[in-house]
């Protein structure tokens, strides 16, 4: 009787046993959320200053142009790395808490506690799309590389600049949360039983393990690449309108 009462006393909303200040990481993951969603909106909907020489945004790219579209081509790629995100398993965690305070925090009450279901019904029950995004955003990954490594090359000669290697600090960040994703590592070895059976599943072992490597650390890798993909795409606004100089080295 005495845990059934302790029970129903945290299902009520915000009802917690905890002393800490549970409460100031659900608040800036909201506040860094918003921010970034805030400007990605803004700067899909300007559809301008995303290209300048060899350098083209992480948000318009692969950059696609057709006759029939008459909106930003932004939004024709945003979607990709947006759903990649949104059903990423770190980002459920960060944004049920943060937004929909279910539960806001461990063993701390939450909204609908009678009712919780998980993610069994629609529209949470599209999460589980997370895998098919996971290839659709490698694809993505892939061009941007191509981006970054474009634009070392200045009218066909090598070259230099703080905006280029901006360009590769953000793939590099991109690469590791992408990689280190669960669905990458399931990918390459949850369906096996044993690493030892012959010598390709050995080298499956030495992918997997390095995949687990960057899994441990996911969180920080969700939060660096998002940032990173926001700042590449303003320094590059900033070169294209003219507000920074190109900053070459050489």
């Amino acid at each position: 009787m005495e845990q059934t009462k302790s029970l129903s006393k945290h299902a009520i909303f915000g009802n917690t046993s905890r002393k800490d200040a549970w409460w100031i990481e659900p608040v800036l993951v909201g506040l860094g959320f918003a921010a970034f969603i805030i400007y990605a909106t803004y700067r899909a909907f300007e559809n301008n200053y995303f290209e300048i020489g060899p350098y083209l945004s992480p948000f318009y790219s692969p950059k696609f142009t057709f006759d029939w579209w008459h909106m930003s081509p932004a939004f024709l790629i945003l979607w990709v790395p947006a759903g990649f995100r949104a059903t990423c398993y770190y980002y459920r965690k960060a944004y049920y808490r943060a937004y929909f305070a279910d539960p806001p925090a461990c063993a701390v009450g939450h909204f609908g506690a009678e009712k919780y279901c998980g993610e069994t019904t629609f529209p949470l029950v599209m999460q589980n799309l997370h895998r098919y995004f996971f290839y659709a955003a490698t694809v993505v990954l892939i061009v941007l590389w191509y981006d970054a490594i474009k634009a070392f090359f200045f009218d066909g000669q090598f070259g230099i600049s703080l905006w280029n290697l901006i360009m590769l600090g953000n793939v590099i960040l991109l690469s590791g949360y992408s990689f280190g994703c669960h669905a990458c590592r399931h990918l390459v070895g949850g369906k096996l039983d044993c690493f030892s059976t012959n010598s390709c599943t050995k080298s499956q072992f030495k992918i997997w393990h390095w995949i687990t490597k960057l899994n441990e650390h996911h969180m920080l890798w969700a939060w660096l690449s998002l940032f990173s993909v926001g700042f590449t795409d303003f320094c590059i606004r900033q070169v294209a309108c003219g507000a920074f100089p190109q900053f070459r080295f050489f």
